[in-house]
């Protein structure tokens, strides 16, 4: 892979005409510095990954993937919220059986940073092919790196380190681009709640309950009431008896009348 100083492009101009120089680590007052950023087309990635949740102890949660393996997210914040059948839910609300789904999207979006630093003056000393001394605006001394094998053209004339001259008025321009990536993730999670239990087969018997009562023990049963005699006498013979006296009462009024 290449590094990223490789994707890093250096232009550096200097006119008096215009000639390439490179600056040196130094700053000055005079070196004026512009950084602008470009982007690009922005791509997205979507992962999706599913699971059962298994168990739930305290803020760690184990998911059950579809691979089969178990998996242990640690220290889940109390504020991450999973929506589950249009409720928010935290991590104390999941349960063992509970569906999860975590959408992870990336957003990923090329970008090039190029920084413009330039500076002006006079050249006041040359040392080819290496580098150049240039007094600036304020009158201090500047010191630059020339690139290897570097031309330059002046007065529309090309020409190496080895044609500067002292006083001559340049400038120098250095560019550099540093392209870069910035990378954006979003993640949502939703479940869903277990099923209920399902329904015993028809074919399997139903075990019923019934209370069968308790026959309490002889001596503490209670005492049984005395049946009641059947009726079997009558009142016939008490009204044959009544007439048979009034029978004799009148038989003998009638002896004692003839008497």
């Amino acid at each position: 892979m290449k590094s990223a100083s490789s994707w890093t492009r250096i232009g550096l101009v200097l006119a008096a005409g215009t000639i390439c120089l490179a600056f040196t680590a130094r700053t000055s007052a005079q070196v004026q510095t512009t950084t602008t950023e470009t982007h690009g087309k922005a791509s997205k990635d979507v992962q999706v990954e599913r699971g059962e949740v298994v168990l739930v102890e305290g803020n760690d949660l184990f998911v059950k993937m579809e691979d089969g393996s178990i998996r242990h997210f640690p220290n889940i914040p109390d504020s991450a919220r999973i929506t589950v059948e249009g409720k928010s839910l935290g991590i104390h609300d999941l349960k063992a059986g509970m569906k999860l789904e975590r959408t992870i999207t990336i957003t990923t979006t090329p970008k090039t940073v190029t920084t413009v630093q330039t500076v002006t003056g006079k050249v006041f000393h040359v040392t080819p092919p290496n580098s150049v001394i240039l007094t600036l605006d304020d009158g201090t001394n500047q010191s630059f790196k020339i690139p290897k094998g570097q031309k330059f053209n002046i007065n529309g004339k090309e020409t190496d380190a080895f044609g500067l001259k002292k006083g001559m008025k340049i400038s120098a321009t250095r560019i550099v681009e540093e392209p870069m990536t910035v990378a954006e993730h979003q993640q949502q999670v939703t479940g869903k709640m277990p099923p209920p239990p399902p329904a015993p087969p028809a074919d399997v018997p139903v075990l019923i309950v019934m209370a069968i009562p308790v026959r309490a023990p002889a001596s503490e049963m209670p005492a049984a009431a005395p049946a009641e005699l059947p009726k079997t006498g009558s009142e016939l013979p008490l009204i044959g008896l009544l007439g048979l006296a009034c029978l004799s009462a009148s038989l003998g009024l009638k002896l004692v009348r003839r008497a």
